[in-house]
């Protein structure tokens, strides 16, 4: 029998897989760490400790937990965060913490700088997206404007992904789905490098060699074998964005497919037969060749359900918080009895990507309970992901089925309420394991092993959550729509 690994670095969390060809899962292991959140508006991960630690203590557990032989192990594929940005040095050690993806702020004057000097419409016109706190661009600016000295030391500028990949092969590579969040570096329709809209941000010898994430990147070393255990020489893929390997782990294969994925954010992936152009939301090229991926992203969405536990369930076992919150929440009637909540606690990305956004609760009285402000916190994210519906819709991308995944789709309130709010079905697979397992299946596919379609024998089918309310919550999110905007001045004149 020959098998795969997956291992995915999550925001909070880092989970992996042993598979065998049938998609059987044979072995699964996860660990947490936390995000580094240095001053408002930052945040960062330790490459060494939570990126490439926790893919070496997860690959030991799989494979002491299987009893595989090493030799049967016969590729394996990674997914991490991103895009994210990690300066290293000649020898390929981290020079500093890695700046995570769009819920990192911190070069907000160098987007500005960058879209005055360049010109919005043609950093749209060329790289696919506008420049957001997603970016990757910006932030390797502001490195070089706000940390020269670590700048001058930097050999290469990897993502989570690619650091990983290097740490297990040696070589410095990045996948075309990920590379297309380092606007103003990436053309979109070339599909390669660019480096005449902002020469002054990097060399390019600076950025990885970019390919497909099935494609075999190199092999592990001798060192990355002691460290891990895995057999020298095994093949090892480029890999991609979390978000990308948990799409595919679900069956979001062909166009009109999206992903809504319910983790620390919500974040959706609609396959499209053409490149998407519309400054709402991100473009990438999909996974392989000839395909394209429109996705979105909120700031904070699971983030506030944590939030929310950890602040107003104190008194409840750990165990115990997130069932009761729900089973109290649910008593309470849709629209919180007269609640509203902007879910913006670390600004907004898609579509409104204004990183000064706060969050509130508004109408509050005398009579409102814990359960009815856990219910506009649900609520307050399932408007969210309403208004990236509309605006698929708006560009005429509305999805043709809707796939659930990720730890908040065991939350049956959070996903009952994005469904009557959006007014759409929402399909849930036998697996929910999420990125990890797309991720094996993507290290098959890399060695000739399997093909895409046969995540449908993988991964079945097993129930659907349909769109009950929808006209229920029509006027509130409306209210929702106008409470930001009313209110987004005084949310910047805060700070």
């Amino acid at each position: 029998m020959q098998y795969t690994i997956g291992v995915d670095i999550g925001t909070y969390e880092s989970k992996g897989v042993l598979v065998d060809a049938d998609g059987q899962i044979i072995a699964m292991a996860s660990g947490p760490h936390k995000m580094i959140v240095p001053q408002p508006g930052w945040a960062e991960h330790r490459p060494d400790q939570d990126w490439w630690g926790d893919f070496k203590t997860i690959t030991q557990r799989l494979l002491a937990d299987s009893g595989v032989p090493l030799k049967d192990v016969v590729a394996v594929g990674c997914s991490a965060i991103g895009p994210c940005m990690l300066p290293v040095n000649a020898g390929g050690q981290p020079l500093m913490n890695g700046v995570l993806y769009g819920v990192d702020t911190r070069a907000m004057a160098q987007i500005a700088e960058l879209t005055d000097q360049i010109g919005g419409k043609v950093v749209l016109d060329r790289c696919g997206n506008a420049l957001t706190s997603q970016s990757v661009g910006p932030k390797i600016l502001w490195l070089k404007q706000e940390r020269p000295e670590v700048y001058e030391q930097t050999a290469k500028i990897l993502t989570s992904t690619s650091y990983i990949v290097h740490k297990l092969t040696g070589e410095y590579v990045i996948d075309h789905h990920t590379a297309a969040g380092f606007s103003p570096l990436y053309d979109a329709d070339k599909q390669d490098w660019c480096f005449d809209l902002a020469p002054q941000i990097a060399r390019p010898d600076m950025l990885p060699r970019l390919l497909w994430s099935s494609e075999i990147a190199g092999h592990v070393t001798p060192a990355a074998a002691s460290e891990t255990g895995l057999a020298e020489g095994t093949p090892i893929i480029a890999g991609t964005i979390d978000a990308a390997a948990e799409a595919l782990s679900v069956g979001v294969r062909k166009t009109g497919d999206m992903m809504m994925m319910y983790g620390s954010t919500i974040f959706t992936i609609l396959l499209t037969e053409t490149r998407v152009r519309d400054p709402r939301l991100w473009y990438a090229p999909w996974l392989f060749p000839s395909q394209h991926a429109a996705m979105a992203g909120l700031a904070t969405s699971g983030t506030l359900t944590h939030w929310f536990r950890d602040q107003f369930a104190r008194e409840l076992p750990i165990s115990d918080a997130f069932p009761t919150l729900v089973a109290e929440a649910e008593n309470t009637p849709p629209g919180a009895n007269g609640l509203l909540f902007l879910p913006y606690f670390s600004g907004e990305r898609t579509p409104i990507h204004d990183p000064l956004a706060k969050g509130a609760f508004f109408g509050l009285n005398l009579t409102h309970t814990r359960a009815d402000m856990f219910r506009a916190v649900i609520e307050g994210i399932a408007f969210g992901t309403n208004h990236v519906v509309e605006t698929y819709r708006d560009i005429n991308a509305a999805p043709s089925r809707l796939f659930a995944v990720g730890g908040g789709t065991k939350n049956s309130l959070w996903l009952q309420t994005t469904s009557d709010i959006t007014g759409i079905d929402q399909t849930l697979c036998e697996k929910t394991v999420g990125a990890s397992y797309g991720d094996a299946l993507l290290a098959r596919i890399g060695i000739g092993g399997s093909q895409v379609s046969e995540i449908v024998q993988w991964n079945p089918v097993t129930s659907t959550t349909i769109a009950t309310q929808h006209n229920a919550y029509d006027a509130r999110y409306r209210l929702f729509r106008r409470l930001y905007e009313q209110t987004k001045d005084i949310a910047r004149d805060l700070g």
